[in-house]
């Protein structure tokens, strides 16, 4: 199959100048060209578009560059390794937010908080939620998390409702950006850190989203697995 750029654009619904960004950022291998000097694009350009369709909802344009710049190098093994790093992260994330579902349930049906203190200091949320100063400084500013104040000496102070959000938010750091994860982060900024309840239930809601993630994410490898057959195929 050869088609002719404007034609190979409307075949997966893109612009011919996104056709052209594709071939100039190394996406995609460089186009072919007739006897007359006329640019066309092969079976094999229609699998890399179709490979980068369905890698780059599930593991964000990054990766895919990344992979696909790999396949054109005939580095296929370090695409793979690409790829499987970011399937680790989101079964990370899937562990982390299944100890927060747990840590909440006991806190919300048989009492039994998962914190031994009830107040704790920015120095001690980052300890015990791996999650630097930084990171939840930003968070406060970007209004995901509304520190409480020590009436003393003013410092900020939190507990363990503040520590579930926090949480929540982190299992949420590695998603690709999406406006279904701008809709979670708005959800859990607008929940009260003390109401357990509606924090639960955004836990169940994300942990189903992560389960149409890993479904995204075998979706891009099946196509991308078919890509590198293709390579390897003989002409």
């Amino acid at each position: 199959m050869k088609m002719r750029p404007k034609k190979m654009a409307a075949t997966f619904m893109i612009s011919p100048s996104t056709l052209r960004n594709y071939e100039a950022n190394g996406l995609i291998p460089p186009a072919e060209r007739s006897a007359n000097g006329y640019r066309f694009y092969s079976d094999l350009h229609a699998a890399y578009l179709a490979c980068i369709q369905t890698l780059a909802p599930a593991f964000g344009m990054e990766v895919t560059t990344e992979v696909l710049h790999y396949l054109q190098l005939d580095k296929t093994h370090n695409a793979l390794w690409a790829i499987r790093e970011k399937e680790i992260v989101l079964y990370d994330d899937k562990k982390r937010l299944e100890r927060l579902i747990e840590d909440i349930r006991l806190q919300a049906i048989e009492n039994i908080s998962p914190y031994a203190k009830e107040r704790f200091t920015i120095n001690e949320v980052s300890e015990l939620t791996k999650i630097t100063k930084s990171t939840i400084r930003y968070w406060e500013k970007a209004g995901y998390v509304a520190a409480d104040r020590d009436p003393e000496n003013h410092y900020r102070c939190y507990d363990g409702g503040h520590l579930q959000k926090m949480r929540l938010i982190q299992v949420l750091q590695n998603s690709v950006y999406s406006e279904e994860t701008v809709k979670y982060k708005q959800s859990i900024a607008a929940t009260e850190h003390g109401d357990l309840q509606s924090i639960m239930k955004l836990a169940e809601n994300i942990r189903t989203y992560l389960d149409k993630r890993i479904e995204s994410q075998m979706c891009g490898i099946s196509r991308l697995y078919k890509l590198i057959q293709l390579i390897k195929s003989p002409i």
